[in-house]
């Protein structure tokens, strides 16, 4: 029989119940217990309605209070010797502490948090794994034989997920030897997976499914041999269990050998990015190992065609027997909203071209459906399917007169400022007077209780237009003052009226559709809600105008104008996937561009693009990364580049490797680029040693994603750590990121700080 599978599922809730219990926690309204038991009801409503639409692998262990990678580092004891961690089962204070950092108790300093990093090509963040020479691994956490058994005990047989043991060591570092090599502690590391598998064989589990997703990157020949040496110690480990290797985000290509080669009874591929390789893995698939196959993207939101789906799939039952054959989603389904059936305001033609979580795994049982000629055929759900599949490319909604057109007449001229950066240096700073190491935010400000409720109302016609734009007049008002009275020289409007820095743009160009209730988890309970391009992209007037006006109005200060820009709309946003991602791109750049342009008209001379999402959407494997960087850096120059030399761009970025791009940082030929930096001490900066930089750069001084607050004297090191990669002329001081998630008398206090070391520093 052909197994139809999942490899994960959203874990916050169909209405993102264990956020508000997390929040609760960390904020003492809730407790321990309430908490763990929201959590619990959670993975009890997953298992049971995947059970329900007809899976018969279903995953545990994919649950998480905060990150299935911060998971593992507890469930190992990779803890950092920081948070006092003196062994045994890790408490939650520890847990929360890895992830966000402790704050200042008495004399003692608070604790950073460990450094976060993006999953791969996505918008996930995971908490960076911290080594030491010589360490060693003890299971400290039982929590997949633990939550194996809690479904167990409901009557249903889980397929536990554990994150591969190379694929968790690559993605860590060696905290005391920054160019030491993790993937030196495998042989220390696999004892405690060892532990793991010996306890979920005596629970009674007989698949474990290992995800190593390092499969789908550049492995040099070394690390192939650490992933086959790390997966043949646990089969032998587990010689009672069936272990799937599961890779994704990618093809294997120059990995193909080694996975094949894998002691396991099943290999997981996604055919939605790597579509391409399946007649080559089924001629070299070895007769014990079972193939399951990713054709349902479990990325993006669109309904799976299952006429071509079911095509692939009969062929791989055909050549290899239906008993060697499972169906599941490309990747997790993490990346999803979890239940369509959740949106009431989407029309019932764009609801019938889209899936989440929930919607896909019916598509898996589908499929499934569709080839086991055991089953029943679902006649009625393939109409539905091609009647939806239909709908989409022919329906008027797609294509806008005019953009085709305006796409066809972009010049290499609009790509390029008018003069170099050195004159446009001099032309602004007579425009533009600041102090040296001028002081700035990155935009947002606290979106509190109040705003939400303001917004909301408005949004549901409880508060009238013109109450609503009074409100959002004082919260501007408000926010200029508390700038003005910390003394930063840049000022920000403070995005009250913004409810995501994609979404609200997206909400006002034509091409888009946003969701009530899509939420994705971004990072611990920080979600997001990425709206849906499912057609041509045009701006039917001003967005940020008007606001950033009246903020300017208020002070003499210069008052940044703040813009998302075209790659992060596009990387943060569900794609239409009828045209190359490039195009679409260009569409946002375009949209940006006039945008900018009317903010210019309006008399704004500083102008904030941001592109946090730059390094994330680069390809996996290096060979790929040219074409990429070439469009994405033409369409930030394609928004950026239709101003003065007098109007100073700046753009943002952050949680990036930046010395794996640093060539087209420097091409964007932004006037002030601002990015993360703190959570790595800073270490970031040294991507500009190899590579100068000769714009300007202002580095994060303190981390905004921990309630921590950095004291003067913190800050200070930092900056004059900056000022070994940099010059003083080149240097701003900001936080790393936007403060909309933080509370108001956690900013003051950082802000005061960083603006005292600036002041130091002058």
């Amino acid at each position: 029989m052909t197994i139809a599978t999942n490899l994960g599922f959203p874990r916050m809730g169909r209405n993102r119940e264990l956020k508000r219990a997390v929040e609760g926690f960390w904020a003492g309204t809730v407790d321990e217990t309430a908490m763990l038991e929201t959590a619990a009801a959670i993975r009890k409503d997953n298992w049971l309605l995947q059970r329900r639409l007809g899976l018969n692998h279903i995953p545990s262990n994919d649950s998480s209070l905060y990150d299935q990678v911060l998971d593992m580092t507890a469930m190992v004891g990779a803890i950092p010797r920081r948070y006092g961690h003196e062994g045994g089962i890790v408490s939650l204070d520890t847990y929360f502490a890895m992830a966000r950092g402790t704050t200042a108790d008495g004399e003692q300093d608070g604790v950073p948090p460990m450094e976060m990093k993006k999953w791969f090509d996505t918008n996930y963040h995971y908490l960076v794994p911290e080594f030491e020479r010589n360490q060693t691994f003890t299971m400290f956490s039982t929590k997949p034989i633990d939550e194996f058994l809690e479904a167990k005990a409901l009557g249903i047989h889980t397929r536990p997920v554990l994150l591969g043991p190379t694929t968790y060591l690559m993605l860590g570092k060696m905290a005391d030897e920054p160019d030491g090599d993790p993937l030196a502690l495998l042989e220390n590391l696999l004892p405690a997976y060892e532990d793991i598998l010996k306890r979920l064989t005596e629970a009674g589990a007989d698949w474990v499914q290992i995800d190593e997703p390092v499969l789908s990157i550049d492995l040099d020949d070394k690390q192939r041999a650490a992933l086959g040496r790390g997966i043949a110690r646990l089969a032998a480990a587990g010689s009672k269990l069936r272990l799937i290797v599961a890779t994704y985000f990618g093809d294997l290509r120059d990995n193909m050998k080694v996975a094949l080669a894998l002691p396991v009874s099943g290999l997981h591929l996604d055919l939605v990015r790597g579509p391409g390789e399946l007649d080559s893995v089924i001629a070299k698939l070895p007769e014990e190992m079972s193939l399951s196959l990713g054709v349902v993207d479990g990325r993006n939101v669109w309904r799976t065609d299952l006429a071509p789906a079911i095509r692939v799939v009969s062929h791989t039952v055909n050549a290899l027997g239906s008993e060697r054959v499972m169906v599941g989603p490309s990747c997790s389904l993490l990346h999803t909203p979890v239940d369509l059936d959740n949106e009431r305001d989407l029309d019932n033609e764009m609801k019938s071209w889209l899936a989440f979580a929930k919607q896909k795994v019916e598509e898996v049982a589908t499929i499934v459906a569709a080839v086991d000629p055991a089953r029943e055929t679902p006649t009625q759900a393939l109409a539905a399917n091609a009647k939806a599949m239909k709908s989409r490319l022919s329906s008027a909604r797609i294509h806008r007169a005019g953009v085709a057109e305006r796409l066809a007449a972009i010049t290499p001229e609009m790509l390029h400022r008018a003069s170099p950066f050195p004159e446009r240096r001099k032309a602004q700073a007579k425009v533009i007077r600041l102090p040296a190491f001028p002081t700035t935010t990155i935009g947002s400000f606290p979106q509190t209780a109040e705003i939400r409720k303001m917004r909301a109302g408005h949004a549901r016609g409880e508060v009238s237009d013109r109450r609503y734009q009074q409100f959002l007049k004082n919260e501007i008002a408000s926010a200029i003052k508390f700038q003005e009275k910390l003394g930063l020289d840049v000022l920000v409007h403070g995005e009250p009226e913004r409810n995501d820095m994609v979404e609200y743009f997206a909400e006002r160009l034509e091409g888009y559709v946003s969701t009530a209730n899509g939420w994705v988890q971004s990072y611990g309970t920080r979600m997001v809600k990425p709206p849906i391009i499912f057609g041509d992209i045009h701006r039917p007037k001003p967005i940020t105008v008007t606001w950033t006006k009246y903020a300017q109005s208020l002070t003499k200060r210069p008052v940044k104008g703040m813009l998302t820009g075209p790659v992060t709309m596009l990387q943060w946003s569900f794609v239409r996937d009828d045209q190359p991602r490039s195009e679409t791109c260009r569409q946002l750049a375009l949209a940006v561009r006039d945008e900018v342009s009317d903010l210019e008209k309006a008399g704004t001379r500083i102008i904030q693009i941001d592109e946090p999402a730059m390094r994330e959407g680069l390809p996996l494997r290096q060979e790929d990364w040219p074409d990429y960087l070439a469009w994405a850096v033409e369409c930030f120059r394609l928004a950026s580049s239709g101003v003065a030399d007098a109007t100073q761009v700046h753009t943002h970025m952050c949680y990036a490797a930046y010395d794996e791009i640093i060539e087209a940082i420097s091409d964007l030929d932004a006037d002030v680029i601002s990015m993360e930096s703190s959570r790595s001490g800073m270490d970031k900066l040294r991507a500009f040693e190899d590579h100068p930089y000769a714009n300007d750069i202002g580095p994060g001084v303190y981390d905004i994603h921990s309630p921590r607050v950095a004291s003067t004297e913190e800050i200070r090191e930092r900056l004059e750590r900056s000022l070994d990669v940099l010059s003083r002329e080149q240097l701003w001081v900001n936080p790393d990121c936007g403060l909309k998630t933080r509370r108001w008398d956690e900013i003051e206090e950082s802000l005061k700080h960083m603006v005292a070391a600036a002041k130091s520093m002058r």
